[in-house]
């Protein structure tokens, strides 16, 4: 009897003992998009922070470029018929008018043309042509910037990607033989973590440059019909 309970005690006792001595379990640790995009020390924070005033610069220049070409493509239906109609009757000050209040790069060309009426075709075209050039440029500001942008954030991003592996490779020296993924933890964020951002950027950036660059072409294409439309008019016999 005495037995049974003394071997029942230290059947106790070893089971409370290794519970005692069970590793515990790892808990996971989660971190916000905002934690762990500040993760990287000091090195990787400033990477992060240049990295998201580049994100605002291009958001900002798609956006402005977006409305500001999105106003010149806007153009009456009605508004060469018009011209037509003012020319044909002799109403040239009108049509100066309806260029005006029109405002868009095809009646500033179309306005040019008409103050040129009187003078050699060849004259009037090319003033327009001119007009014309002036007004692409002012389609395309900033747009080279934005190019920039698209391949300059990924170059960063790289950059964090270099300057955390030397992080990382930093710690590994001065750890000697006792090296723990603990402490490679920090060298790894930066390049991980910058160089995600570094394309997230860019790839925004290159995908906006290529639509606004669509877009400044459907309008260039509507210059050159409307300015045709022009010239034909001027052309034909009284």
């Amino acid at each position: 009897m005495f037995l049974q309970i003394s071997l029942d005690n230290s059947a106790t006792d070893a089971a409370a003992a290794s519970v005692a001595t069970a590793p515990e379990m790892p808990t996971e640790k989660t971190m916000t998009i905002l934690e762990l995009a500040f993760s990287g020390g000091v090195a990787g924070n400033t990477i992060m922070v240049l990295l998201l005033l580049l994100s605002v610069i291009t958001v900002y220049l798609f956006v402005e470029r977006l409305l500001a070409i999105k106003k010149a493509d806007k153009l009456d239906p009605q508004f060469m018929n018009n011209i037509r109609d003012h020319v044909a009757s002799g109403k040239i000050q009108s049509a100066i008018q309806l260029c005006e209040r029109t405002d868009t790069p095809v009646s500033r060309m179309i306005q040019k043309g008409i103050t040129r009426i009187g003078k050699p075709l060849q004259d009037i075209s090319a003033s327009i042509e001119n007009q014309g050039k002036l007004e692409i440029q002012r389609l395309e500001t900033n747009l080279a910037l934005l190019a920039t942008m698209a391949g300059g954030a990924p170059m960063m991003g790289f950059l964090g990607t270099v300057v955390g592996m030397i992080l990382a490779f930093q710690k590994m020296a001065n750890a000697g033989g006792q090296v723990q993924v603990n402490m490679l933890a920090e060298g790894i964020y930066v390049a991980m973590i910058t160089t995600v951002a570094g394309l997230i950027v860019g790839i925004f950036a290159y995908f906006g440059y290529n639509y606004l660059v669509g877009r400044v072409g459907s309008v260039i294409h509507k210059m050159e019909a409307s300015t045709t439309d022009f010239l034909d008019l001027l052309d034909e016999p009284a």
